[in-house]
């Protein structure tokens, strides 16, 4: 069982996303927090992000890996195109 509420999650996963967006915004593009639910964080890549061929390293490596090292290491991370 994941050890925290969606609730409690929310700030984390915002100030661990904003550590990552500047290099996303440096290459035209940004991610959308769209929800947090079960321990499941669910975003959307936008700009030249969206349908990028780098775009599922930018979210396995990049995101993903900020969520994981900054709040736990079961948090998923689920693209929604």
């Amino acid at each position: 069982m994941f050890p925290f509420t969606d609730k409690e999650l929310l700030k984390p996963v915002e100030l661990s996303i904003d550590k990552v967006r500047p290099i996303l915004i440096q290459d035209g593009g940004n991610v959308t927090l769209l929800k947090i639910e079960n321990g499941k964080v669910f975003v959307r890549l936008e700009g030249a992000c969206k349908g990028c061929p780098s775009s599922a390293q930018t979210l396995k490596f990049g995101i993903e890996r900020a969520l994981k090292n900054d709040i736990h290491p079961d948090i998923e991370l689920i693209h929604v195109p």
